[in-house]
């Protein structure tokens, strides 16, 4: 996830998920030059970036490592539906018409 606005930085918040995880985990955060790289390792990966900027300030609050809280389990979930939906259509082979 990122965001940029005129008056701030670039910012950016990988989170990562592991079956042993109770909720998902701030991998990486950043501003600036950090923010670019976390970005551009996330699309060379094939990793989707949402910009939220919300949610990209409510994330970069967060310690390394750390689990997102309760109250942002929703949020990241309707984001991870987001992400799944965009991975079945990329899936989907295109129709010959």
């Amino acid at each position: 996830m990122s965001e940029s606005r005129n008056d701030e930085r670039l910012r950016a918040v990988a989170l990562t998920y592991r079956e042993d995880d109770e909720a998902p985990r701030v991998l990486a955060k950043g501003y600036g030059e950090i923010a670019e790289r976390i970005i551009e390792e996330a699309e060379r990966q094939g990793i989707y970036v949402h910009g939220a900027p919300e949610l990209v300030a409510l994330l970069m609050n967060l310690d390394l490592d750390e689990q997102i809280p309760p109250n942002l389990y929703q949020v990241i979930a309707e984001l991870l539906v987001w992400v799944r939906q965009i991975a079945d259509e990329r899936e989907r082979p295109a129709s010959t018409n």
